[in-house]
């Protein structure tokens, strides 16, 4: 059975909702540093940090993407946005979702991909095992 984990842009977040090519610009900027980091250690860390490239289907434009593994250790995770109506208000939300044939190295990456969406945009991150993650500032 898939897995899903949640990034919810809430009250303190930097943003109160995304698109896919936001989400998309937020990943390429994320290999960028992967990239920047590599050349400061004299190795090819993007490939490693990133082991990924940008796919999508026909049915599924402006809903979701997938990110498709290069390497044996990755298949694939799917990124998709929405909305859910939370009481009075409607909050917006990534959404990553492990298919039933995702390895354990897609598992790793797609929480290390959210710990850093939800850092970037201090928002409320809901893990693959349930646990919650607040990034943004609370009282």
């Amino acid at each position: 059975m898939s897995q899903s984990a949640y990034i919810k842009f809430v009250e303190g977040s930097t943003v109160s909702s995304m698109t896919l090519e936001e989400l998309q610009e937020h990943l390429a900027n994320y290999k960028e540093q992967l990239t920047l980091t590599g050349q400061q250690l004299g190795w090819e860390y993007a490939n490693a940090g990133f082991p990924y490239t940008f796919e999508t289907k026909p049915e599924a434009e402006g809903k979701w993407f997938y990110l498709k593994g290069k390497d044996d250790g990755y298949k694939h995770i799917v990124m998709g946005v929405g909305n859910d109506a939370d009481g009075e208000a409607a909050r917006s939300y990534v959404q990553v979702v492990l298919p039933n044939d995702a390895t354990h190295g897609d598992k790793a990456k797609a929480n290390e991909l959210c710990k850093h969406l939800g850092k970037q945009m201090k928002a409320e991150l809901h893990l693959f095992n349930g646990r919650i993650m607040y990034f943004n500032p609370r009282k």
